[in-house]
């Protein structure tokens, strides 16, 4: 057994490992990297990456069927579904040397490829090494969630870690979940031409803002694609090419193909943490402010240590430990600023308080923005102005936005700049946006806040009106 000793070892090679682990080797620690699976974890593999690759397939087939109202004649895509999953492969590979061995090796860490796991609160052990560090870090990320749903285990099914291997295109896709995984990949395939039923125990998009869900669930209902709500799986039954989910209220779904994307679980199992003290609360591992463990000299980030389990999330994590275990500087990590997107068509972003949470906590004080896209001159003229922006402001504040439509995922960003930094609405109204952009939309938004205190008010009327008749 080889025994190695280092300043900082890292346990799990996706974003947030992988950050620290180059931000802590270029500023002169000695770092230990442990993965046992594929470097650059779920987001460059199975998630983000290939994900966005796949609906960008989608929207390019999509373009050929929406053209008319362009005078663009209507053409039915030829779709090699094949070649759409061998662009999501080429992507893939073009980012994989930024997270893989190599680089890393090259920025000076020391790489293991093996899975870690506790042997003391000081040791982790490695394959057949074994690591004594000044500070751990438990960046293992997560895995799909399959409930045992009874029938299951006898059914053929694809999760997001298999689902973009799959070279055949189904007939009619099955997918029980209704959140961003399951609605990103159902518009993808339904425009990649298939039949696509989504089937959600309890609301689509549940957690975002409902309005905002609603704009979306109806394009996607647009589009053909059948989303049935308040319909838990009570049993799955059939074989590869013939499946049946029968819900509880005794509703049955058809289909070819099945695509579990119910949530994620951390990735915890093989950890052996209880030998490092290091406990977990709701199924996540316990860290305070900071993202230490019950364990001091182990810290915890990403998906492990948070229910926001997003790539953003890990590496605005990985700065924080790096900030504490490298310079000695108190650092903490908040959730009020993290936004978040879901990459369907519109695109549906929040940041901050919901209109709903603003009101419960704020009460009375709230004041809620709303500008519609069918104002913006850009996305008239693009023929895509459907949506709509909330902005909820506090004493002049704001504390959240959500946006549903074309970019929202992009405008989402001023906001959450606004949020991270305690900026007042006036920051945003104040910023000159060039015309015909999409990003005027946020300036517009910004632009409510004062159109009662400037165009509806007796007080501003009457000075100016006094201004007019007395000043030269």
């Amino acid at each position: 057994m080889k025994r190695i000793k280092t300043d900082l070892c890292i346990i799990g090679a996706g974003s947030g490992g992988l950050s620290i682990a180059a931000g802590a080797v270029q500023m002169g620690a000695d770092v230990v990297l442990l993965e046992g699976h594929k470097m650059g974890g779920d987001c460059l593999n199975y998630g983000c990456v290939p994900s966005k690759a796949l609906i960008a397939a989608g929207k390019a087939a999509h373009a050929l069927e929406a053209g008319e109202k362009y005078g663009v004649a209507k053409a039915v895509p030829q779709i090699d579904f094949a070649g759409a999953k061998a662009h999501v492969a080429d992507v893939i590979k073009t980012i994989e040397p930024h997270d893989s061995v190599e680089r890393f090796e090259g920025l000076g860490v020391n790489v293991i490829q093996e899975y870690g796991s506790f042997l003391s609160p000081k040791e982790v052990q490695a394959g057949d090494t074994v690591i004594t560090a000044r500070r751990f870090v438990i960046a293992t990320g997560s895995s799909p969630l399959v409930p045992p749903i009874p029938g299951l285990k006898d059914v053929p099914y694809d999760t997001n870690e298999t689902i973009f291997e799959q070279q055949e295109r189904p007939d009619h896709l099955l997918i029980i979940g209704g959140g961003p995984i399951g609605m990103e990949m159902a518009q993808a395939h339904r425009r990649l031409g298939c039949q696509v039923t989504v089937i959600e125990g309890a609301k689509a998009l549940g957690k975002d803002d409902p309005e905002m869900a609603e704009i979306v669930l109806e394009n996607l209902r647009a589009e053909g694609i059948e989303i049935a709500e308040d319909a838990l799986a009570a049993e799955i039954r059939g074989k590869a090419g013939a499946i049946e989910i029968e819900a509880q209220d005794g509703r049955i779904f058809k289909g070819t193909h099945l695509l579990m994307a119910v949530g994620r679980k951390p990735n915890i199992d093989k950890l052996n943490l209880e030998k490092a003290g290091i406990s977990t609360e709701r199924g996540l591992i316990k860290v305070d402010a900071g993202l230490r463990t019950d364990n001091r000299k182990v810290y915890a980030v990403g998906d492990v240590a948070s229910p926001l389990q997003f790539t953003h999330v890990a590496g605005y994590h990985a700065g924080i430990v790096i900030r504490s275990a490298l310079t000695a500087m108190p650092a903490k990590a908040r959730t009020d600023h993290i936004p978040w997107a879901t990459y369907t068509d519109p695109e549906l972003a929040q940041v901050g308080l919901t209109e709903a949470q603003a009101r419960e906590k704020h009460g009375e004080k709230l004041e809620v923005l709303r500008f519609n896209f069918e104002g913006n001159d850009r996305l008239i003229a693009e023929g895509k102005a459907k949506g709509l922006i909330k902005v909820m402001v506090v004493k002049g504040k704001p504390v959240g936005a959500s946006i549903a439509g074309p970019q929202a995922g992009e405008l989402i960003n001023t906001w959450a700049l606004v949020i991270a930094n305690g900026l007042k609405i006036g920051a945003v109204a104040a910023m000159v946006a060039p015309y015909p952009t999409v990003a005027e939309i946020n300036k517009r938004a910004a632009g409510v806040y004062y159109t009662p205190r400037l165009f509806d008010s007796t007080l501003v009327k009457r000075v100016v009106g006094m201004i007019q008749k007395w000043i030269p």
